[in-house]
């Protein structure tokens, strides 16, 4: 995994929270904040766009490559259990 990417972006997110924060205690115009706030979810979102794609890229296709059924049933059950959080 690029975990050094990974990590900026994180590091970016956490900055952008503080400054949230801020803007709270600033009592900043509300649609600003909730401009930040979208912003903020949408770098999240990346990140974790970024996680899903290593895991199906090293974790799975290694599942795959094993040849060991019970391996891959696991990393597919994951992707399900996954999937079905993201829905609620």
């Amino acid at each position: 995994m690029d975990r050094s990417n990974i990590l900026k972006r994180l590091n970016r997110v956490e900055g952008q929270v503080r400054g949230i924060a801020r803007m709270i205690e600033d009592e900043r115009y509300c649609m600003d904040v909730l401009t930040q706030l979208q912003a903020v979810k949408a770098a999240l979102s990346r990140v974790e766009d970024a996680v899903l794609k290593e895991h199906a890229q090293v974790c799975v296709e290694t599942a795959i490559a094993s040849g060991d059924e019970s391996e891959q049933r696991a990393k597919f059950e994951e992707l399900v259990d996954l999937f079905g959080k993201l829905k609620r």
